[in-house]
């Protein structure tokens, strides 16, 4: 997958519970068969405690 979409992200976190860590939802989203590359950048993210799924897309894709 070239380019990592916000619904990628959102199909890779299905069942996150939140709040949640990033290294809880870099589990999710690996369980959820996420592609290497979306899970890579959940990885690399600098926040380590996401409130919602809209802060963890504004960490992915910056002003997305």
């Amino acid at each position: 997958m070239a380019d990592l979409s916000p619904i990628d992200l959102q199909k890779a976190l299905k069942g996150a519970d939140y709040p949640a860590s990033r290294d809880d939802l870099v589990s999710v989203a690996k369980s959820n068969g996420a592609d290497d590359t979306l899970v890579e950048k959940l990885t690399k993210t600098g926040t380590q405690q996401f409130d919602g799924p809209n802060e963890v897309q504004k960490a992915v894709f910056g002003n997305a």
